[in-house]
């Protein structure tokens, strides 16, 4: 057999890793990643599949072409989610989100970047429509995780960020005015009876069609992988419609809304945020990661955890399930994902879906659930 030569063998190998270098574009556009091992990947909620801000592309298209092209991934994850935060269509984040109930719109995100093991949020923000480039500030020009009110929109200012006076779009304060008018047309009730009123007066708008389900708790979260495997992670949110002034739910807290380890993956969650600050569930599930479990098995693992915490008559159907909904949003530092869901269901009797996106192209996927059904009566 003839023997090759050290050099010869450098170059023919040399002119191999040139050609998977420049494969040609594949499905939907996009390169085809040939780096051995790990494929790029975004994952998001559904929105970040349907919203484009007048644009071409969604926040998942967006985010991963900039990971192909070489984009760190926190700012990938980060400019895809700003699409649907800018978007005034989209009324459950960022401009236009529902507002709560005095008619404010009140915003919370966090960031997590794996590789530089570092964090930021903010929390009842008011007048920047991207509450996201907010938190991700605080990551990167303090020694903090998180900057709430005031003091965060003051913060904001100094970043140079652009403070608006009102963040509502005609949509989302009609929205509200409906909601008012619907629970309060004696203008006090005494507390019992509001809250109550509160939640028949949303339920009614549901069934209407008035508001979207995803408005109950409104949120998108995203997360991304590159091909060396770098995990990044945003979530942002105008929280839920209606809320009590002041009320932060779990979209800017790390381990609750979010959760990233480098090492590990990425895990981000929309639905009732108290259900999920109880267990710190997206913690929970990177922990499960780490002792092995497929990210499916560990998503499942929380949302038993959440059933089980569940005991509060009023967040319970007839037939004792929870009468809301959780969805967590996974990603393994090897590539792997799921999406995971309480229910199966949106209240509209379809299925609920999340969104991906990787050299395929972006695309809507079935959650795996916990139980059949909806989360409503």
């Amino acid at each position: 057999m003839k023997k090759i030569k050290r050099r010869e063998f450098m170059r023919t190998t040399g002119v191999a890793g040139l050609s998977l270098a420049t494969a040609k574009p594949g499905v939907g556009g996009f390169p085809n990643i040939l780096v051995p091992g790990i494929k790029p990947l975004v994952i998001s909620s559904s929105n970040g599949n349907s919203f484009k801000n007048g644009g071409d592309v969604t926040a998942v298209q967006k985010a991963f072409t900039m990971i192909t092209q070489g984009a760190d991934v926190l700012d990938a994850v980060i400019a895809g989610v700003n699409i649907v935060e800018l978007d005034p269509l989209d009324d459950s984040v960022g401009y236009g989100g529902l507002p709560n109930a005095d008619g404010v719109v009140q915003l919370d995100a966090c960031c997590m970047h794996g590789p530089k093991k570092r964090a930021g949020g903010v929390a009842a923000l008011e007048g920047v429509r991207t509450p996201s480039l907010v938190a991700k500030a605080v990551m990167e020009n303090t020694d903090h995780h998180l900057l709430v009110g005031k003091g965060a929109q003051e913060f904001a200012r100094n970043m140079g960020f652009k403070i608006e006076d009102d963040l509502n779009t005609e949509n989302s304060r009609r929205k509200w005015l409906e909601w008012k008018r619907k629970i309060d047309p004696a203008h006090y009730l005494d507390p019992k009876k509001r809250a109550e009123a509160g939640r028949r007066a949303t339920l009614e708008m549901l069934a209407e069609g008035r508001i979207r389900e995803e408005n109950l708790h409104g949120t998108i979260n995203c997360n991304g992988i590159n091909s060396k495997g770098e995990v990044c992670g945003v979530t942002t949110t105008s929280g839920l419609s209606w809320k009590m002034p002041g009320r932060v739910g779990d979209s800017p807290i790390l381990g609750a809304g979010l959760y990233v380890d480098g090492e590990v993956g990425a895990v981000g969650s929309t639905g009732r945020g108290e259900a999920n600050l109880y267990g710190l569930c997206s913690f929970l599930i990177v922990e499960e990661m780490r002792r092995g479990r497929h990210p499916k098995d560990a998503g499942m693992e929380a949302l038993r955890r959440i059933k089980a915490n569940t005991y509060e008559k009023r967040l319970l159907k007839r037939d004792g399930n929870p009468n809301f909904y959780v969805r967590f949003y996974i990603l393994n530092a090897r590539g792997e994902y799921a999406g995971v869901a309480m229910y199966d269901l949106n209240d509209n009797g379809k299925k609920a879906t999340f969104a991906i996106c990787d050299e395929n192209g972006p695309q809507n996927v079935p959650f795996d659930s916990l139980m059949q059904g909806k989360h409503s009566e």
